[in-house]
């Protein structure tokens, strides 16, 4: 079985996330959507919020599941059996960050790759900083979050 896990923050989870898990099911058999816990972080959502609001987006599908992991990412692959990381990137600024975290990630862990999908055009605009920067300011959210994570904020 080919599992893939797809980490983040994902505060809020966003109609882009769920794009890329949407195509690499396509190329894995299960995705795990690890959301990372970092006590350190003030948030928008809660954690187990998080994982909620993810968990009832997916719910009707088998093939996702959705956790909490702390430490690295890599690690966390190991202990669940994954040999694949799901990546989303939206521009050259996101290869740039997270090839340098690929390179390393293999180092660590050759047996473990990293698989790339680019945003899907109209999506490559959506990040959860961005959505976090306009519910600060009382903006409408609902073009670029999923319904599901609404109820959450």
């Amino acid at each position: 079985m080919k599992t893939a896990v797809f980490a983040g923050s994902f505060d809020p989870f966003t109609y882009a996330h769920q794009n890329i898990v949407e195509r690499g099911l396509s190329l894995f058999d299960k995705i795990v959507i690890a959301v990372g816990v970092n006590s350190t972080k003030k948030g928008l959502m809660s954690f187990d919020d998080r994982v909620k609001a993810i968990s009832d987006l997916f719910q009707s599908n088998e093939r996702v599941e959705v956790t909490q992991f702390s430490g690295l990412t890599i690690e966390f692959c190991k202990e669940i059996g994954a040999k694949y990381l799901l990546r989303g990137l939206r521009n050259t600024g996101d290869f740039e960050f997270e090839n340098a975290i690929a390179q390393n990630n293999l180092l660590l862990a050759p047996e473990i790759e990293t698989y790339f999908l680019m945003a899907k055009s109209g999506l490559a605009h959506i990040s959860s900083t961005i959505v976090r920067d306009i519910l600060s300011h009382k903006g409408d959210v609902s073009v670029l979050v999923p319904k599901e994570v609404l109820r959450y904020i």
